[in-house]
């Protein structure tokens, strides 16, 4: 961990955009309708609610939104790299950067920050499964552990990184599996990268696919990204949903199919039909783990193979990868190296 000369302790922004971990409840027990309140902490307010932040970090604000994570989207990421990059700008002297974030959308936000932040800096993305105000709150925790993770050189490289429970994620494979539980976010296939014990951070794994400063992906400029839908799949579905997405100007599709990746016959003559017209589908599947089998079947239909990522990741990489191509192969080669 570096530290600031004086202090013993790393330079770290805080990136406030709202969430469970920065909402006030009505009292202690208040940990399901505290969203009726309405008080939603900035990041400055937030630092000033949890002081002892300041004994593991040098935490300073960055002002940005106090929102539900409901309320992000495509729009507040491209802002988000774009106030990271000035952030990162601003303080040369930055150990890392820390972004608060609702549970509901934190994955798929930190898996498109791991894309495309281009800072030297880590970045973290946390959250909390209390608010503030709660009895046991995590709030308070994993806003200092993510502090302690994001001012450690060993994150660097990792891409956007996700804490919450002690528990140290990457960006493109964790998800969140359950509404109300502590340990609900995890990664699936993988497991964790590492923990943030008590005494040190540890460290046990890296992830292996581009991120961060190795992609293609530059959105630095860009207004707005490609629309994509994902289209789920269930007995019986027709193809209604991919002909209404279409019309509404989709750019692309996820297919978040049966395990391992098949679809009802209606529906994909539907996403045959789409893909002919030239509308790309990434298949992904809504088990919420695994590869995605590219059979031979899912060949010739003209499907992008979405690998292992769920829809909701797959969706993003497939928005990124619009922003450079439409060519089944370079789309497939995409989501082999991302």
């Amino acid at each position: 961990m570096t530290t600031r000369p004086g202090t013993g302790r790393p330079k770290i922004a805080v990136i406030g955009t709202g969430g469970t971990i920065s909402s006030m409840g009505r009292g202690p027990f208040d940990i399901a309708d505290y969203a009726t309140l309405g008080k939603v902490m900035t990041s400055a307010q937030l630092l000033e609610f949890w002081p002892q932040v300041q004994e593991v970090a040098e935490a300073f604000a960055v002002p940005y939104k106090a929102v539900p994570s409901t309320a992000l989207g495509p729009a507040e990421w491209l802002e988000l790299v774009r106030l990271c990059d000035e952030t990162a700008a601003r303080h040369p002297d930055l150990d890392g950067i820390v972004i608060t974030h609702g549970t509901a959308t934190l994955e798929e936000t930190a898996y498109f920050l791991s894309l495309t932040l281009k800072v030297e800096v880590p970045v973290v993305v946390v959250g909390a499964q209390r608010p503030s105000t709660g009895l046991s709150s995590d709030a308070g925790m994993n806003l200092a552990n993510a502090c302690r993770v994001a001012g450690d050189p060993r994150a660097r490289g990792l891409g956007a990184l996700v804490l919450l429970n002690d528990e140290i994620h990457a960006a493109r494979e964790v998800t969140k599996t359950s509404t109300s539980r502590m340990q609900t976010f995890r990664t699936p296939d993988f497991g964790l990268l590492g923990h943030a014990d008590a005494d040190a951070i540890a460290w046990y794994r890296r992830p292996l696919r581009k991120l961060g400063r190795d992609t293609e992906f530059d959105v630095r400029k860009l207004e707005r990204l490609p629309r994509v839908d994902i289209v789920s799949c269930y007995a019986g579905a027709d193809g209604a949903a991919v002909q209404a997405f279409v019309a509404a100007g989709a750019q692309g599709l996820v297919s978040a199919g049966f395990a391992p990746s098949f679809v009802t016959p209606a529906l994909g003559e539907a996403m045959i039909a789409a893909m002919k017209a030239g509308t790309p589908i990434a298949a992904s599947t809504r088990a919420g783990s695994g590869r995605m089998f590219y059979t031979t079947r899912m060949r010739e239909a003209g499907f992008v193979n979405a690998d292992n990522l769920n829809p909701q990741k797959a969706r993003i990489l497939l928005m990124l990868g619009l922003t450079a191509t439409k060519e089944l192969s370079e789309l497939n080669r995409i989501f082999s190296e991302y």
